[in-house]
């Protein structure tokens, strides 16, 4: 294998101009996005000194992405992705404005803040749907595994440079820059945005309201890869997260030394750069099922032997590989959503895989928080991690349509109405490829659907 394949595969940079754009406006604005969630946190903090207050403020960004998260979703599956996508950009531009007034300002009390936090994080949730269209809409399918990992290696990237960057503007010039800048990084994704051409959903519009939204639940159900990807994902966050347990283990284990603790935060996030930097492989590999469940299961393994460890750099190693093992988890699951979901669906489910990816670690922290408080932070992380490992044995062996390969793939069945669905056209079944298949390289990568599933008239069981 040559290094050029072994390395993050570009070729969405070259392909697509729109998708160019809105890459670089996305990474600057989650350089911000990073920025003001250090700086909520500090100011919060500076005000109370309260830990129950510092952890409203985690309340206030995760309630409004599961409240009008599938809502948002529904919407977007009725109207033009890119228009919904600009509006939630605006709105969350507009909530750092105020923030970096009330920041200059000060004497402003912290319930405001936190509102203010809120219709920031609720304005993320209108536009978190519409931006998961955008990339199998923007480049050829078998360049969506990789436009993929793009995204997530600069956001990666970004969670390790953000929070630095903000402490150093905070020593520097305070809470108020910091809010601003964050604000004026929406300008770059503006200039993402208006470049990208006008992304209606193909196939049936979704209906309104409530029914729109059971309709998606409807395909999570029914759609066995799917439902397979979320619940691997599920079962690795929600069994085995480690991080709220890094400062007891610490303590139990290294001395409660700060710096390895810093060391034990920036582990994970070094694995997930690092191996998303050498994805390509992954991202040409047309088995995105078997690799999110043999990934989750390390990760799993990987955190019970941190729970194990006796010294710091062992520890450190096991937490590398773990952040390596979550990378490429989420990198397949993301695949396997928006290439096994149908472009009328994708607004709906990509909602759901981000309550997913917002709840699961929560409810994730809050176990191995009341495990560790019966016994001890390394019980709950061996036993956290053991745990996972089980729990996607058991999704694998109950889905094999999502440890199987991916060959050809039918067009899927979206349910148009609570009785009867009807079936969407090839095309939208698909994805429309834009640019055209004629321009585009011939296909091997990790976004090819696998085998086709049960019809979503009858949802099957686990």
């Amino acid at each position: 294998m040559t290094l050029t394949r072994a390395l993050l595969d570009v070729r969405p940079l070259r392909t697509s101009p729109a998708f160019r754009r809105l890459l670089i406006g996305r990474t600057v604005s989650t350089l911000g996005s990073f920025m003001t969630i250090v700086t909520v946190m500090y100011q919060v903090w500076d005000m109370t000194h309260s830990s129950v207050w510092s952890g409203a403020v985690g309340l206030a960004q995760a309630l409004p992405m599961i409240g009008i998260g599938l809502f948002a979703g529904s919407w977007v599956d009725r109207a033009d992705r890119r228009r919904v996508y600009l509006l939630g950009n605006v709105g969350q531009a507009s909530c750092s404005l105020l923030l970096a007034v009330q920041g200059f300002t000060g004497h402003v009390p912290v319930a405001v803040v936190l509102a203010l936090v809120a219709a920031q994080a609720s304005f993320g949730a209108i536009g978190a749907p519409a931006a998961g269209v955008f990339v199998p809409r923007l480049l050829p399918k078998d360049q969506v595994a990789a436009g993929l990992a793009l995204n997530q290696v600069t956001g990666l990237a970004m969670m390790l440079v953000g929070p630095a960057v903000a402490g150093l503007v905070l020593g520097w010039w305070g809470i108020g820059v910091c809010y601003l800048v964050d604000a004026l990084s929406f300008g770059v994704s503006f200039y993402g945005a208006f470049g990208l051409p006008a992304l209606p959903p193909e196939g049936e519009k979704s209906r309104p309201g409530l029914h729109g939204v059971l309709d998606g639940l409807r395909f999570l159900t029914g759609h066995r890869v799917v439902r397979g990807a979320l619940l691997t994902d599920l079962a690795a966050t929600v069994m085995s997260m480690p991080t709220s347990l890094f400062p007891l283990v610490n303590a139990e284990r290294f001395g409660g030394d700060p710096r390895t603790l810093g060391l034990f935060l920036s582990a994970l996030a070094v694995g997930g750069v690092a191996t998303t930097a050498f994805s390509g492989p992954v991202t040409r590999l047309a088995r995105p099922g078997p690799v999110m469940l043999c990934a989750s299961g390390t990760w799993g393994v990987s955190l019970a032997l941190f729970g194990l460890a006796t010294s710091a750099w062992a520890g450190l190693g096991m937490l590398v590989l773990a952040g390596a093992a979550d990378a490429l988890a989420v990198l397949s699951r993301t695949t396997i959503v928006q290439t096994r979901t149908p472009d009328a669906l994708l607004g709906r489910v990509t909602a759901a895989e981000t309550i997913v990816g917002q709840a699961g670690p929560h409810l994730g922290n809050l176990r191995a928080g009341v495990v560790a408080g019966w016994s001890s932070g390394a019980t709950a992380l061996i036993t956290g991690g053991l745990l996972c490992l089980v729990a996607v044995t058991a999704v694998g062996a109950t889905t094999p349509e999502l440890r199987g390969g991916a060959t050809g793939a039918e067009p899927e069945k979206l349910p148009a109405t609570a009785a009867e669905p009807e079936e969407l056209p090839a095309t939208a079944a698909a994805g429309r490829e834009y640019p055209p298949a004629a321009a585009t390289a011939e296909p091997e990568a990790l976004s090819a659907p696998e085998t086709e599933d049960p019809p979503a008239t009858a949802p099957a069981g686990p």
